[in-house]
């Protein structure tokens, strides 16, 4: 039978330590796109294409962003649904304003931008966001931030001060409709020229009164 020294047995359980930390530390969490988390022994690829959103999704991030806040911006732009008297649309706003996430802003008003926002989202429940192609319903402080540190977005602003945050604009673009165009006035007849006067036995002469 062996017999196994204690600082033998002390060393043994260190270096099953160490490549027990070793492997933990070449697992990686990994939000895709669609918002599935799945976990890899390799490092995400940083290369990804720029995530686009349904609906048109955020314009390309701004060039006059800090580096790391703009490829987090491109490859997961966010975008807020909002509309009046919301209080809970007033609430992920400034979340995102607070936290220095670009985002852009579209407006529900109208029944048109009623009815787009149902195919978009499939309910008409407000606030409404994305961030790349997970789909954010209502407002939880505690979701947002959950998944706005999942994509990489900064804890605290990065915006450079001369920053200006895109105005808000409708979901539906308003078209400006052309006014009818005016009919040509109808040109006046000429008169007709007065019938011949017929000659009869009782009117010889075809006199006309």
């Amino acid at each position: 039978m062996m017999h196994i020294s204690f600082p033998l047995v002390a060393m043994l359980a260190s270096l099953a330590l160490a490549g027990t930390a070793a492997h933990a530390q070449q697992v990686y969490r990994i939000v895709g796109p669609d918002g599935k988390v799945t976990f890899s022994d390799r490092a995400p690829d940083t290369q990804l294409a720029p995530t686009t959103t349904r609906g048109g999704g955020a314009p390309a991030a701004d060039a006059a962003l800090p580096y790391e806040l703009r490829q987090v911006a491109t490859r997961y732009p966010v975008t807020l649904y909002t509309s009046n008297d919301c209080q809970p649309c007033n609430s992920a706003r400034n979340l995102l304003i607070g936290r220095g996430v670009p985002f852009s802003e579209r407006t529900i008003t109208t029944s048109e931008d009623v009815e787009a926002f149902k195919r978009l989202s499939g309910g008409t429940s407000l606030p409404f966001g994305t961030i790349g192609a997970q789909q954010l319903q209502g407002f939880s402080d505690a979701e947002w931030t959950q998944y706005l540190d999942l994509a990489g977005y900064p804890k605290q602003s990065q915006l450079p001060a001369n920053y200006r945050r895109p105005a808000a604009t409708p979901l539906v673009a308003v078209v400006e409709k052309k006014a009818p165009a005016a009919e040509p006035e109808a040109r006046p007849q000429p008169e007709s020229a007065p019938a011949a006067p017929t000659k009869t036995p009782a009117n010889p002469a075809g006199i006309v009164f």
